[in-house]
């Protein structure tokens, strides 16, 4: 029994991703929207390494905590780790906090939508990122989680040349998108639980098959749910969520092990050379 269970966690150790060092998160405030201020959280390459190009990282529905205590979570901070040791600076535009507003996870009525409130919060950070002195020129990229999944499909639409590259988006809700018959305006790779209840991935896979060819990527993780990509192995755990729906979120260790070199091989192919300070 003993080797039987080695046989079937080796394959899986060997393909899990090596651990991250801790990196600091430091609050900035920049324009956001209209001039409206949007707090934020970066984390930056250390000084003196290549100019890398900016990620715009859009949080879940959970957000980034209440006004006054801005936090990245675990799983946030642990993408923010991966980046910055890819050479990307990485920015947390807060769409929820900076407007003062609470968590929007089972909340429709939710005033920062993915469409078009955060979207223009993506776009604004973006453009901010850009004009920094530690950001390689050329566009940022984008990365989104569920409701910043959603959030990245919309701001991919919505993206002028030049200033956003590619974006990955992952387990986000489609259906809004594939409703309004949205177009992404650059190259997107959606990665996809297949047994995902909250957001399920029918309606993305529906959605990418209306793009233009060669423009969209989507991938399905057999027996993967919401929130694969969270750090740890704790099992899927049921939530009741306000408007009356019952899904389950959590970890899936060999979906990780797989979708996380995939996205980071995603940004970097749109990445191009680093550049010089």
């Amino acid at each position: 029994m003993r080797r039987l269970f080695l046989s079937l966690l080796l394959p899986l150790l060997a393909l899990a991703p090596p651990a991250a060092r801790a990196v600091e998160l430091r609050p900035v405030t920049l324009p956001g929207p209209e001039g409206t201020p949007l707090r934020a959280l970066l984390a930056l390459p250390p000084a003196g390494a290549p100019l890398g190009v900016p990620v715009v990282a859009l949080h879940g529905c959970g957000g980034l905590g209440p006004p006054g205590a801005m936090r990245a979570p675990a799983r946030e901070r642990d993408w923010a780790a991966r980046l910055v040791e890819a050479g990307h600076p990485v920015l947390f535009p807060d769409s929820f906090g900076s407007r003062g507003l609470g968590p929007a996870c089972g909340r429709p009525e939710h005033p920062a939508r993915p469409d078009p409130v955060r979207a223009a919060d993506a776009l604004a950070a973006a453009a901010w990122a850009q004009a920094q002195s530690w950001a390689a020129p050329g566009g940022v990229l984008l990365l989104g989680w569920s409701h910043g999944g959603s959030t990245v499909l919309a701001a991919a639409a919505r993206a002028e040349p030049g200033l956003v590259r590619a974006a990955v988006a992952f387990y986000p809700g489609c259906l809004a998108a594939r409703r309004a018959g949205t177009m992404a305006a650059i190259p997107l790779l959606l990665l996809l639980g297949e047994a995902d209840d909250w957001t399920p991935a029918r309606f993305c896979q529906g959605w990418a098959a209306a793009q233009p060819p060669g423009r969209l990527e989507a991938v399905l993780y057999p027996g993967a749910g919401h929130g694969f990509d969270a750090p740890g192995e704790a099992p899927p755990r049921a939530l009741e969520l306000p408007d009356g729906r019952r899904v389950t979120a959590g970890a899936h260790p060999a979906a990780r092990a797989l979708a996380m070199p995939r996205a980071l091989a995603f940004l970097a192919a749109h990445a191009g050379p680093a550049s010089r300070p």
